[in-house]
């Protein structure tokens, strides 16, 4: 699991009940369905006629990354290189098949294979940057999806303010209906803030985050291959790798 996502949205939701706890508030006050309704369905409406349903789709899957999937670490692809790299220089590029069967990560996979298969270096950098430009755009759009929702949010939760307030003014006769459309007003403003800023706004921020980590990582993918197919020695290789993640800012 992430810690540090799952740690961050209950203090930032315990935080604003709290807050209103020790204000002399009742928890039933900030617990309103229709304010909920009103808030929450509109945003997704918002955003799903904003986004074609395979995004959405995409992006409810994405998080598993902010909550479960830690961020890889990048350390035991760097001794995995070193080892790739002492088989190349004892036996050729071809030793490695047997090796590439076993890889995992279908992104290294695919660079060790065509790095196995003797293509041009700068071809192989060429095609392998091509596939990072493709998978950070597909990543970016996904993260757009909580970011759009964040947007749409606060303006649905003053929408819902405003129901609130015509069902008010409506019932001004009707003391006994004041108080629901009053308490409907005010928390659909705060489902609306609260969840752009204590959620869709983080989890948007958190996938970028994660992105850029993991471009990073995939830069030192490259390199590593690279550095294999132009017979780098091992150790040469492991300290050039470890450079180039501190250079990045990259860690475990």
């Amino acid at each position: 699991m992430n810690p540090a996502s799952i740690i961050g949205l209950v203090i930032g939701v315990a935080a604003v009940i709290g807050g209103n706890l020790l204000e002399g508030g009742r928890l039933s006050s900030v617990f309103q369905p229709t304010a909920a309704f009103i808030v929450f369905g509109g945003t997704f409406g918002a955003t799903l006629l904003s986004f074609p349903l395979r995004d959405i789709l995409k992006a409810v899957a994405s998080l598993r990354d902010v909550f479960l999937d830690p961020r890889p670490d990048p350390v035991p692809y760097i001794e995995e290189f070193v080892r790739y790299c002492g088989i190349a220089r004892r036996s050729g590029l071809i030793a490695l098949e047997m090796e590439i069967s076993r890889i995992g990560d279908p992104f290294l996979k695919k660079a060790m294979t065509l790095a196995a298969d003797h293509m041009n270096i700068k071809l192989l950098r060429e095609t392998m940057e091509q596939e990072n430009m493709t998978y950070e755009t597909e990543k970016r759009r996904i993260a757009r999806v909580f970011e759009t929702a964040g947007g749409f949010a606060p303006t649905v939760g003053i929408l819902g303010a405003v129901l609130g307030l015509i069902h008010v003014m409506e019932n001004l006769t009707d003391p006994s209906k004041l108080g629901a459309g009053i308490a409907v007003a005010f928390v659909a403003t705060i489902y609306g803030v609260g969840s752009a800023n204590l959620v869709l706004l983080p989890i948007s921020k958190k996938l970028i985050n994660r992105l850029s980590f993991e471009l990073s990582v995939r830069e030192m993918l490259i390199e590593g291959v690279v550095g294999i197919q132009t017979g780098l020695n091992p150790y040469y290789l492991r300290e050039k790798l470890k450079v180039f993640l501190e250079e990045k800012g990259v860690s475990g």
